[in-house]
């Protein structure tokens, strides 16, 4: 699938290294159709890993998308350079006037405050409000779905008696949607969490369709407003070495941090992880694009309204 983003994008060199078909802006604009317009609001501290772990997760379709990074203007990065996000990314005033086909918001490692206490928390009600009226569909991810979940919804986030971290087993339901088709009866996927939105009050609030959840970890995946919102409580779109990552950092700051969940062969944290969610994930952003942004959005998407 080409995946249009800048030639100097780190992460295309990576993608092609990769076989995966990225596009330049060069050749983009003398093919023949109208790309898929995706916007992705990276709130993530490590901003380069996450472009390439998304851009990964989009790879997987025919269709042309067009990718366009945003960065809170009211948050200041200190983990990706200045120089990065000038060349890469927008901010929202920036987009404001225009409408995208899809939009995914990221997590963001802010969890455990309040979400009033987030310095860029009425940037991102202004943009989740925006997302309804220029977006054709949007996937709110881990933080996101909780930021989500309780801004359109009033669902509140509880704290967890110890962090659901390293790869869970889901069971599908509602097999009919397509947001899961092609999905088997049970499946892993990836979770890095202190806090969740308990099943029982998304069930109870009676707007969200539930479409896979976990014994162990609850809510997992589940859509509003005929697909318009979708939210995902997990990560789908890390790589292989991401919890490691995250688990050997922690150790190294010396916090009280439990070995991931099934993640590790025979639990040994100095075997290399095996990649076990990849296919799920690529079919769950696959299905999203296809029947959720590709057959819903209209051909003049400037001049339509939502």
């Amino acid at each position: 699938m080409p995946i249009k983003v800048q030639a100097e994008l780190p992460a295309k060199e990576i993608l092609e290294r990769e076989n995966i078909f990225v596009m330049d802006e060069n050749r983009a604009v003398h093919q023949d159709i109208r790309p898929i317009k995706i916007l992705i609001l990276n709130l993530m501290p490590l901003k380069e890993e996450t472009e390439l772990q998304l851009l990964r997760s989009l790879s997987n379709t025919p269709l042309q998308v067009d990718v366009t990074f945003m960065v809170m203007s009211s948050h200041e990065s200190k983990n990706t350079s200045t120089s990065h996000l000038n060349k890469f990314y927008v901010v929202f005033d920036q987009i404001k006037d225009q409408k995208f086909d899809g939009m995914i918001i990221t997590g963001a490692p802010v969890e455990n405050m309040e979400f009033e206490e987030v310095d860029y928390w009425e940037e991102m009600v202004k943009i989740m409000d925006w997302s309804d009226r220029n977006v054709t569909s949007t996937i709110y991810l881990c933080w996101a779905a909780q930021a989500g979940l309780y801004h359109h919804y009033g669902l509140q986030k509880k704290k967890l008696p110890h962090k659901m971290f390293g790869l869970f087993w889901h069971k599908v339901l509602n097999r009919k949607i397509p947001l899961v088709r092609g999905f088997d009866d049970v499946f892993l996927a990836p979770h890095s969490r202190h806090t969740e939105v308990p099943i029982e009050d998304i069930r109870e609030c009676g707007k969200i369709t539930v479409l896979a959840e976990s014994e162990e970890a609850g809510f997992f995946l589940g859509m509003a407003k005929e697909g318009r919102q979708i939210f995902v409580m997990g990560h789908p779109e890390y790589d292989r070495v991401t919890l490691d990552g995250e688990y050997k950092r922690d150790l190294g700051k010396g916090m009280d941090i439990q070995l991931p969940k099934n993640y590790y062969q025979n639990d040994d944290a100095s075997v290399k992880p095996l990649l076990m969610w990849r296919a799920h994930a690529n079919n769950l952003y696959t299905n999203w694009l296809n029947y959720y942004v590709y057959q819903s959005t209209p051909y003049d998407l400037d001049g339509t309204p939502f």
